[in-house]
Protein backbone atom coordinates (compact mmCIF):
# COMPACT_ATOMS: atom_id res chain seq x y z
CA UNK A 1 0.00 0.00 0.00
CA UNK A 2 1.57 3.48 -0.87
CA UNK A 3 2.06 6.39 1.48
CA UNK A 4 -1.09 8.32 -0.82
CA UNK A 5 -3.43 5.64 -0.62
CA UNK A 6 -2.97 4.99 2.78
CA UNK A 7 -3.15 8.96 3.54
CA UNK A 8 -6.59 8.73 1.36
CA UNK A 9 -8.29 6.01 3.60
CA UNK A 10 -6.93 8.20 6.87
CA UNK A 11 -9.24 11.02 5.42
CA UNK A 12 -12.06 8.81 4.78
CA UNK A 13 -12.01 7.15 8.58
CA UNK A 14 -11.91 10.91 9.83
CA UNK A 15 -14.54 11.82 7.65
CA UNK A 16 -17.10 9.16 8.96
CA UNK A 17 -15.65 9.95 12.08
CA UNK A 18 -16.79 13.50 12.37
CA UNK A 19 -20.30 12.18 11.23
CA UNK A 20 -20.49 9.91 14.56
CA UNK A 21 -19.10 12.95 16.14
CA UNK A 22 -21.70 15.06 15.39
CA UNK A 23 -24.29 12.70 16.18
CA UNK A 24 -23.85 13.48 20.12
CA UNK A 25 -24.11 17.60 19.66
CA UNK A 26 -27.91 18.30 18.25
CA UNK A 27 -28.41 21.86 16.53
CA UNK A 28 -31.47 24.02 17.78
CA UNK A 29 -32.88 25.72 14.67
CA UNK A 30 -35.75 27.97 13.96
CA UNK A 31 -38.56 28.18 11.05
CA UNK A 32 -40.14 30.99 9.18
CA UNK A 33 -42.22 31.39 12.39
CA UNK A 34 -39.57 31.13 14.92
CA UNK A 35 -40.44 28.01 15.99
CA UNK A 36 -37.68 25.48 17.54
CA UNK A 37 -36.76 22.91 16.13
CA UNK A 38 -34.37 20.26 17.09
CA UNK A 39 -31.82 19.38 14.33
CA UNK A 40 -31.58 15.57 14.35
CA UNK A 41 -28.16 14.51 14.76
CA UNK A 42 -26.87 11.77 11.84
CA UNK A 43 -26.76 7.96 12.20
CA UNK A 44 -23.68 6.99 13.37
CA UNK A 45 -22.13 4.56 10.57
CA UNK A 46 -22.52 1.96 9.62
CA UNK A 47 -26.06 2.13 10.60
CA UNK A 48 -28.33 2.57 7.26
CA UNK A 49 -31.04 5.09 6.78
CA UNK A 50 -34.38 4.11 6.63
CA UNK A 51 -36.21 4.34 2.88
CA UNK A 52 -38.77 6.22 2.50
CA UNK A 53 -41.61 4.10 3.04
CA UNK A 54 -40.67 3.07 6.45
CA UNK A 55 -39.54 6.40 7.44
CA UNK A 56 -42.94 8.42 7.61
CA UNK A 57 -42.38 10.28 10.94
CA UNK A 58 -40.12 12.75 8.39
CA UNK A 59 -41.66 12.02 5.08
CA UNK A 60 -45.38 12.01 6.17
CA UNK A 61 -45.89 14.31 9.11
CA UNK A 62 -49.33 14.57 10.88
CA UNK A 63 -51.48 16.48 8.29
CA UNK A 64 -53.02 18.84 10.71
CA UNK A 65 -49.22 19.71 11.55
CA UNK A 66 -48.69 20.20 8.04
CA UNK A 67 -51.97 22.60 7.17
CA UNK A 68 -51.61 24.68 9.98
CA UNK A 69 -47.69 25.66 8.82
CA UNK A 70 -46.60 27.73 6.03
CA UNK A 71 -45.31 27.28 2.27
CA UNK A 72 -41.54 26.95 3.31
CA UNK A 73 -42.30 26.22 6.90
CA UNK A 74 -39.73 23.85 8.06
CA UNK A 75 -41.71 20.59 10.33
CA UNK A 76 -38.53 18.33 11.13
CA UNK A 77 -34.74 18.79 10.31
CA UNK A 78 -31.78 16.21 10.85
CA UNK A 79 -28.68 15.99 9.90
CA UNK A 80 -27.25 13.58 7.69
CA UNK A 81 -24.07 11.68 6.17
CA UNK A 82 -24.18 11.92 2.23
CA UNK A 83 -21.60 9.53 0.12
CA UNK A 84 -20.76 9.09 -3.23
CA UNK A 85 -21.56 5.42 -4.62
CA UNK A 86 -23.52 4.88 -1.26
CA UNK A 87 -20.33 4.41 0.91
CA UNK A 88 -17.95 6.85 -0.28
CA UNK A 89 -18.68 9.81 2.78
CA UNK A 90 -18.87 13.44 1.54
CA UNK A 91 -16.76 15.45 3.90
CA UNK A 92 -19.55 18.50 3.95
CA UNK A 93 -22.62 19.74 5.82
CA UNK A 94 -25.45 17.84 5.11
CA UNK A 95 -29.31 18.16 6.47
CA UNK A 96 -32.32 16.52 5.61
CA UNK A 97 -35.32 19.17 5.96
CA UNK A 98 -39.01 18.03 6.10
CA UNK A 99 -41.36 21.39 5.03
CA UNK A 100 -44.97 22.94 4.18
CA UNK A 101 -45.38 23.19 0.29
CA UNK A 102 -48.61 22.74 -1.74
CA UNK A 103 -49.75 20.54 -4.60
CA UNK A 104 -51.28 21.91 -7.99
CA UNK A 105 -54.72 22.06 -5.84
CA UNK A 106 -53.22 24.38 -3.57
CA UNK A 107 -53.63 21.64 -0.76
CA UNK A 108 -50.77 21.43 2.09
CA UNK A 109 -48.68 19.13 1.60
CA UNK A 110 -45.22 17.85 3.39
CA UNK A 111 -41.96 17.48 1.12
CA UNK A 112 -38.35 16.87 1.78
CA UNK A 113 -34.82 18.16 0.56
CA UNK A 114 -31.66 17.86 1.31
CA UNK A 115 -29.33 21.05 1.99
CA UNK A 116 -25.31 20.96 1.59
CA UNK A 117 -22.95 23.68 3.04
CA UNK A 118 -19.53 23.48 1.75
CA UNK A 119 -16.38 23.99 4.39
CA UNK A 120 -14.83 26.02 2.03
CA UNK A 121 -15.81 30.00 2.24
CA UNK A 122 -18.05 31.83 -0.38
CA UNK A 123 -16.35 33.25 -3.14
CA UNK A 124 -17.99 36.67 -2.75
CA UNK A 125 -18.40 36.66 1.13
CA UNK A 126 -21.97 36.14 1.18
CA UNK A 127 -23.17 32.46 0.49
CA UNK A 128 -25.05 32.27 -2.26
CA UNK A 129 -28.13 29.06 -2.59
CA UNK A 130 -28.07 26.29 -6.13
CA UNK A 131 -31.34 24.38 -5.81
CA UNK A 132 -30.66 21.49 -8.03
CA UNK A 133 -33.50 19.16 -9.30
CA UNK A 134 -32.31 16.05 -10.52
CA UNK A 135 -34.08 13.72 -12.84
CA UNK A 136 -35.71 11.55 -10.29
CA UNK A 137 -38.03 10.19 -13.17
CA UNK A 138 -39.45 7.52 -10.85
CA UNK A 139 -42.75 6.37 -9.66
CA UNK A 140 -41.62 5.33 -6.21
CA UNK A 141 -41.02 7.72 -2.92
CA UNK A 142 -37.79 5.10 -2.34
CA UNK A 143 -35.97 6.37 -5.44
CA UNK A 144 -35.98 10.25 -4.36
CA UNK A 145 -32.23 11.91 -4.06
CA UNK A 146 -32.82 12.32 -0.30
CA UNK A 147 -32.79 8.82 0.11
CA UNK A 148 -30.10 7.38 -2.50
CA UNK A 149 -27.53 9.58 -1.50
CA UNK A 150 -27.67 8.60 1.83
CA UNK A 151 -24.38 6.76 3.56
CA UNK A 152 -25.55 3.45 3.37
CA UNK A 153 -28.63 3.70 1.24
CA UNK A 154 -29.34 0.49 -0.35
CA UNK A 155 -27.75 0.35 -4.01
CA UNK A 156 -29.89 0.64 -6.44
CA UNK A 157 -28.98 -0.37 -10.17
CA UNK A 158 -32.09 1.11 -10.81
CA UNK A 159 -31.36 4.29 -9.77
CA UNK A 160 -28.03 5.42 -11.17
CA UNK A 161 -29.06 9.25 -11.75
CA UNK A 162 -28.51 10.48 -8.27
CA UNK A 163 -25.04 9.46 -8.23
CA UNK A 164 -24.31 10.38 -11.70
CA UNK A 165 -25.69 13.75 -11.29
CA UNK A 166 -24.10 14.17 -7.58
CA UNK A 167 -21.30 15.39 -9.88
CA UNK A 168 -22.32 18.59 -10.53
CA UNK A 169 -23.44 18.98 -7.31
CA UNK A 170 -19.81 18.47 -5.79
CA UNK A 171 -18.98 20.76 -8.36
CA UNK A 172 -20.83 23.80 -6.96
CA UNK A 173 -19.97 22.88 -3.93
CA UNK A 174 -16.40 23.23 -4.91
CA UNK A 175 -16.82 27.07 -6.13
CA UNK A 176 -18.44 27.59 -2.64
CA UNK A 177 -21.88 27.82 -3.21
CA UNK A 178 -24.52 26.11 -0.45
CA UNK A 179 -27.10 23.21 -2.73
CA UNK A 180 -29.96 22.15 -1.66
CA UNK A 181 -31.78 19.37 -3.61
CA UNK A 182 -35.37 18.63 -3.21
CA UNK A 183 -37.57 15.71 -3.91
CA UNK A 184 -39.36 17.51 -6.12
CA UNK A 185 -42.14 14.88 -6.69
CA UNK A 186 -43.49 15.23 -3.80
CA UNK A 187 -45.15 12.52 -1.09
CA UNK A 188 -46.72 10.64 -4.07
CA UNK A 189 -43.69 10.17 -6.72
CA UNK A 190 -45.52 12.29 -9.23
CA UNK A 191 -43.13 11.93 -12.09
CA UNK A 192 -43.80 14.57 -14.83
CA UNK A 193 -45.27 16.90 -13.33
CA UNK A 194 -43.47 20.36 -13.25
CA UNK A 195 -45.69 22.87 -11.96
CA UNK A 196 -45.80 20.63 -8.45
CA UNK A 197 -42.22 20.32 -8.51
CA UNK A 198 -41.51 24.49 -9.47
CA UNK A 199 -43.52 25.00 -6.08
CA UNK A 200 -41.76 22.42 -4.18
CA UNK A 201 -38.71 23.65 -5.05
CA UNK A 202 -39.43 26.87 -3.97
CA UNK A 203 -40.65 26.25 -0.82
CA UNK A 204 -37.41 23.88 -0.55
CA UNK A 205 -35.47 27.27 -1.40
CA UNK A 206 -37.46 29.16 1.15
CA UNK A 207 -37.06 26.34 3.90
CA UNK A 208 -33.25 26.44 3.30
CA UNK A 209 -32.82 29.82 3.54
CA UNK A 210 -34.73 29.94 6.76
CA UNK A 211 -32.74 27.33 8.34
CA UNK A 212 -29.89 28.80 10.76
CA UNK A 213 -27.20 26.00 10.61
CA UNK A 214 -26.98 26.73 6.81
CA UNK A 215 -25.58 30.40 7.38
CA UNK A 216 -27.93 32.15 4.42
CA UNK A 217 -28.65 35.62 4.49
CA UNK A 218 -32.31 34.86 4.16
CA UNK A 219 -34.64 36.43 1.35
CA UNK A 220 -31.33 38.57 0.43
CA UNK A 221 -29.44 35.17 -1.06
CA UNK A 222 -28.20 35.02 -4.11
CA UNK A 223 -30.72 31.91 -5.87
CA UNK A 224 -29.72 29.78 -8.94
CA UNK A 225 -31.93 26.57 -10.14
CA UNK A 226 -30.23 23.82 -12.50
CA UNK A 227 -31.81 20.95 -13.68
CA UNK A 228 -31.70 18.23 -16.89
CA UNK A 229 -34.41 16.37 -18.48
CA UNK A 230 -36.62 15.30 -15.58
CA UNK A 231 -35.10 17.98 -13.35
CA UNK A 232 -35.41 20.44 -16.06
CA UNK A 233 -39.00 20.35 -15.98
CA UNK A 234 -39.20 21.47 -12.38
CA UNK A 235 -36.68 23.46 -12.92
CA UNK A 236 -38.42 25.89 -15.69
CA UNK A 237 -41.79 25.27 -13.80
CA UNK A 238 -40.20 27.26 -10.73
CA UNK A 239 -38.66 29.78 -12.84
CA UNK A 240 -42.06 30.80 -14.15
CA UNK A 241 -43.96 30.39 -10.83
CA UNK A 242 -41.62 32.27 -8.67
CA UNK A 243 -43.09 35.83 -9.37
CA UNK A 244 -46.31 35.08 -8.21
CA UNK A 245 -45.35 31.84 -6.03
CA UNK A 246 -42.58 33.04 -4.13
CA UNK A 247 -41.68 36.76 -5.23
CA UNK A 248 -39.65 37.07 -2.19
CA UNK A 249 -36.83 35.71 -3.82
CA UNK A 250 -33.71 36.82 -5.21
CA UNK A 251 -33.44 34.02 -8.27
CA UNK A 252 -31.04 35.51 -10.21
CA UNK A 253 -30.66 32.63 -12.96
CA UNK A 254 -32.20 29.06 -14.16
CA UNK A 255 -30.54 26.55 -16.60
CA UNK A 256 -32.43 23.62 -18.11
CA UNK A 257 -31.19 21.36 -20.69
CA UNK A 258 -33.07 18.12 -22.44
CA UNK A 259 -36.17 20.18 -21.57
CA UNK A 260 -39.74 18.90 -22.18
CA UNK A 261 -41.62 22.17 -23.09
CA UNK A 262 -44.51 20.71 -24.41
CA UNK A 263 -46.01 17.00 -22.76
CA UNK A 264 -48.47 16.62 -26.33
CA UNK A 265 -45.47 17.39 -28.35
CA UNK A 266 -43.64 15.04 -26.59
CA UNK A 267 -46.37 12.22 -26.32
CA UNK A 268 -46.52 12.47 -30.49
CA UNK A 269 -42.61 13.08 -30.71
CA UNK A 270 -42.31 9.37 -28.36
CA UNK A 271 -45.53 7.74 -29.71
CA UNK A 272 -43.87 4.45 -31.38
CA UNK A 273 -40.80 6.15 -32.79
CA UNK A 274 -38.46 6.43 -29.92
CA UNK A 275 -36.55 4.00 -27.76
CA UNK A 276 -37.37 6.29 -24.72
CA UNK A 277 -40.82 6.00 -25.49
CA UNK A 278 -41.55 4.51 -22.18
CA UNK A 279 -39.95 7.34 -20.47
CA UNK A 280 -43.00 9.52 -21.18
CA UNK A 281 -45.48 6.82 -20.75
CA UNK A 282 -44.28 6.59 -17.16
CA UNK A 283 -44.44 10.11 -17.26
CA UNK A 284 -48.31 10.03 -18.19
CA UNK A 285 -48.49 7.78 -15.22
CA UNK A 286 -46.78 10.15 -12.97
CA UNK A 287 -49.03 13.08 -14.09
CA UNK A 288 -52.45 10.99 -13.16
CA UNK A 289 -51.08 10.18 -9.50
CA UNK A 290 -51.41 14.40 -9.50
CA UNK A 291 -54.04 15.12 -11.44
CA UNK A 292 -57.26 13.03 -10.50
CA UNK A 293 -59.19 13.92 -13.64
CA UNK A 294 -56.05 12.19 -15.75
CA UNK A 295 -56.65 9.01 -13.47
CA UNK A 296 -59.64 8.58 -14.01
CA UNK A 297 -59.95 9.12 -18.01
CA UNK A 298 -56.38 6.19 -17.72
CA UNK A 299 -59.13 3.91 -15.99
CA UNK A 300 -62.45 4.55 -18.33
CA UNK A 301 -60.12 4.55 -21.50
CA UNK A 302 -56.94 2.59 -21.45
CA UNK A 303 -56.83 -0.70 -23.03
CA UNK A 304 -56.01 -4.06 -20.91
CA UNK A 305 -52.59 -3.71 -22.67
CA UNK A 306 -52.05 -0.04 -21.44
CA UNK A 307 -52.97 -0.93 -17.80
CA UNK A 308 -50.82 -4.03 -17.71
CA UNK A 309 -48.06 -1.80 -18.93
CA UNK A 310 -48.92 0.73 -15.76
CA UNK A 311 -48.61 -2.12 -13.43
CA UNK A 312 -45.37 -2.90 -14.18
CA UNK A 313 -44.11 0.75 -14.58
CA UNK A 314 -45.99 1.02 -10.95
CA UNK A 315 -43.15 1.80 -7.87
CA UNK A 316 -40.06 1.47 -10.37
CA UNK A 317 -36.90 4.06 -10.20
CA UNK A 318 -35.44 5.72 -14.03
CA UNK A 319 -33.34 3.10 -15.52
CA UNK A 320 -36.67 1.22 -15.95
CA UNK A 321 -38.90 3.85 -17.22
CA UNK A 322 -36.58 4.86 -19.26
CA UNK A 323 -35.54 1.13 -21.14
CA UNK A 324 -38.88 -0.83 -20.63
CA UNK A 325 -40.87 -0.55 -23.88
CA UNK A 326 -38.90 0.99 -26.42
CA UNK A 327 -40.82 2.34 -29.32
CA UNK A 328 -43.82 1.51 -27.44
CA UNK A 329 -47.29 3.18 -29.02
CA UNK A 330 -48.45 4.98 -26.41
CA UNK A 331 -51.81 6.51 -27.79
CA UNK A 332 -52.86 2.84 -28.77
CA UNK A 333 -52.85 2.27 -25.24
CA UNK A 334 -56.22 3.65 -25.17
CA UNK A 335 -59.73 2.92 -26.23
CA UNK A 336 -60.71 6.06 -27.26
CA UNK A 337 -62.35 7.53 -30.28
CA UNK A 338 -59.71 9.78 -31.79
CA UNK A 339 -56.61 10.71 -30.34
CA UNK A 340 -56.56 10.53 -26.89
CA UNK A 341 -54.32 13.40 -25.98
CA UNK A 342 -57.07 15.45 -27.63
CA UNK A 343 -59.60 14.41 -25.36
CA UNK A 344 -61.96 17.87 -23.71
CA UNK A 345 -61.44 16.64 -20.10
CA UNK A 346 -57.29 16.18 -20.03
CA UNK A 347 -56.83 19.40 -21.73
CA UNK A 348 -56.96 21.89 -19.10
CA UNK A 349 -54.20 19.65 -17.16
CA UNK A 350 -52.54 19.44 -20.53
CA UNK A 351 -51.98 23.34 -20.93
CA UNK A 352 -50.95 23.50 -16.89
CA UNK A 353 -47.76 20.99 -17.95
CA UNK A 354 -46.78 23.27 -20.88
CA UNK A 355 -44.41 25.92 -20.33
CA UNK A 356 -45.04 29.36 -21.82
CA UNK A 357 -48.33 30.16 -20.77
CA UNK A 358 -47.87 31.84 -17.61
CA UNK A 359 -45.35 34.50 -19.50
CA UNK A 360 -41.63 35.14 -19.52
CA UNK A 361 -39.80 34.20 -16.47
CA UNK A 362 -38.08 37.40 -14.49
CA UNK A 363 -35.20 35.65 -13.74
CA UNK A 364 -32.52 35.06 -16.06
CA UNK A 365 -33.25 31.85 -18.48
CA UNK A 366 -30.04 29.47 -19.69
CA UNK A 367 -31.24 26.48 -22.12
CA UNK A 368 -29.25 23.87 -23.72
CA UNK A 369 -31.16 21.28 -25.91
CA UNK A 370 -29.38 18.98 -28.38
CA UNK A 371 -31.56 19.24 -31.42
CA UNK A 372 -31.49 15.14 -32.23
CA UNK A 373 -32.69 14.75 -28.61
CA UNK A 374 -34.64 11.42 -28.85
CA UNK A 375 -36.71 12.00 -26.03
CA UNK A 376 -37.36 15.77 -26.16
CA UNK A 377 -38.65 18.00 -29.43
CA UNK A 378 -36.13 20.83 -30.03
CA UNK A 379 -39.20 22.50 -31.89
CA UNK A 380 -41.04 22.42 -28.70
CA UNK A 381 -38.35 23.88 -27.14
CA UNK A 382 -37.90 26.55 -30.01
CA UNK A 383 -41.44 27.81 -29.81
CA UNK A 384 -40.96 27.99 -25.91
CA UNK A 385 -37.60 30.57 -26.63
CA UNK A 386 -39.70 33.01 -29.12
CA UNK A 387 -42.71 32.86 -26.49
CA UNK A 388 -40.17 34.31 -23.81
CA UNK A 389 -38.34 36.73 -26.50
CA UNK A 390 -41.48 38.17 -27.17
CA UNK A 391 -41.22 40.01 -23.56
CA UNK A 392 -38.79 43.11 -24.34
CA UNK A 393 -37.35 42.29 -20.60
CA UNK A 394 -36.27 38.68 -21.16
CA UNK A 395 -33.19 37.43 -20.80
CA UNK A 396 -32.38 34.33 -22.19
CA UNK A 397 -29.53 32.57 -23.46
CA UNK A 398 -29.75 29.25 -25.85
CA UNK A 399 -27.72 27.16 -27.03
CA UNK A 400 -28.89 24.10 -29.28
CA UNK A 401 -25.77 21.41 -29.10
CA UNK A 402 -26.27 19.97 -32.90
CA UNK A 403 -24.23 16.69 -32.67
CA UNK A 404 -25.25 15.83 -29.18
CA UNK A 405 -28.53 13.60 -28.07
CA UNK A 406 -29.92 13.54 -25.14
CA UNK A 407 -27.24 11.46 -23.32
CA UNK A 408 -24.33 13.23 -24.76
CA UNK A 409 -25.81 16.94 -23.60
CA UNK A 410 -26.35 16.08 -20.55
CA UNK A 411 -22.29 15.76 -19.89
CA UNK A 412 -21.32 18.56 -22.95
CA UNK A 413 -23.48 20.55 -21.27
CA UNK A 414 -22.60 20.37 -17.69
CA UNK A 415 -19.47 22.99 -17.68
CA UNK A 416 -21.09 25.71 -19.49
CA UNK A 417 -24.35 25.49 -17.24
CA UNK A 418 -21.96 25.74 -14.73
CA UNK A 419 -20.04 28.59 -15.52
CA UNK A 420 -23.42 30.69 -16.59
CA UNK A 421 -24.57 29.34 -12.92
CA UNK A 422 -21.65 30.55 -11.22
CA UNK A 423 -21.01 34.27 -12.32
CA UNK A 424 -24.91 34.26 -11.52
CA UNK A 425 -24.22 33.24 -8.10
CA UNK A 426 -21.58 35.85 -7.51
CA UNK A 427 -23.46 38.63 -8.56
CA UNK A 428 -22.56 39.17 -12.24
CA UNK A 429 -25.25 39.76 -14.00
CA UNK A 430 -26.31 38.19 -16.87
CA UNK A 431 -26.34 39.95 -20.60
CA UNK A 432 -29.48 41.84 -21.26
CA UNK A 433 -31.72 40.38 -24.32
CA UNK A 434 -32.45 37.12 -26.17
CA UNK A 435 -29.33 35.21 -27.45
CA UNK A 436 -29.49 31.72 -29.47
CA UNK A 437 -26.76 30.01 -30.96
CA UNK A 438 -25.90 26.89 -32.45
CA UNK A 439 -22.52 25.18 -31.89
CA UNK A 440 -21.12 21.54 -32.46
CA UNK A 441 -20.49 20.81 -28.72
CA UNK A 442 -20.39 22.77 -25.84
CA UNK A 443 -17.82 20.67 -24.14
CA UNK A 444 -15.63 23.07 -27.05
CA UNK A 445 -16.86 26.58 -25.20
CA UNK A 446 -13.29 28.50 -23.47
CA UNK A 447 -13.39 27.13 -20.02
CA UNK A 448 -15.67 24.11 -20.60
CA UNK A 449 -12.65 21.85 -20.88
CA UNK A 450 -10.71 22.43 -17.97
CA UNK A 451 -14.51 23.23 -15.52
CA UNK A 452 -15.46 19.76 -16.91
CA UNK A 453 -12.04 18.06 -15.90
CA UNK A 454 -11.67 19.97 -12.67
CA UNK A 455 -15.13 18.96 -11.30
CA UNK A 456 -14.43 15.43 -12.13
CA UNK A 457 -10.81 15.68 -9.90
CA UNK A 458 -12.33 17.35 -7.22
CA UNK A 459 -15.26 14.75 -7.41
CA UNK A 460 -12.82 12.26 -7.25
CA UNK A 461 -10.49 13.69 -4.51
CA UNK A 462 -14.03 14.23 -2.01
CA UNK A 463 -14.97 10.44 -2.44
CA UNK A 464 -11.42 10.03 -0.50
CA UNK A 465 -12.36 12.12 1.93
CA UNK A 466 -11.14 15.85 0.95
CA UNK A 467 -13.45 18.49 2.52
CA UNK A 468 -15.52 20.14 0.48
Amino acid sequence: MTAGTRTAIVQACLAMAAGVALATSPIVATTAAAQPIQVQPPLPFPVPPAPPYLDPAFYQPDPARVAAAQPGEILSARQVNLANLWLLPLNSNAWQLSFRSTNTRGEPIAAVATVIVPHRAAPTGQRALLSFQMAEDSLSVNCAPSYALQMGSLPNPLNPVPEAEFVEVQAMLQLGHAVVIPDHQGPNAAYAVGPLGGRITLDAIRATENFEPAGLSGSDTRVGLWGYSGGAIPTAHAAELQPTYAPELNLVGAASGGLMADIRAAIDYNNGTSTFGGAVLGGLFGVAREYPQVDKFIDEHMNPLGKALRVVHENQCVALQFAAFPFVNIKGLFDYPGDPMLAPEVQPVLDELSLGHRGTPTTPIYIYEAPLDEVMPINAVDNVYDIYCKDPNARVNYTRDLLSEHGIAAVSGTASAAMWLDNRLNGIPAPAGCHNRDVPSEITDPGAIGTFVNAIGQTLASALGMPV
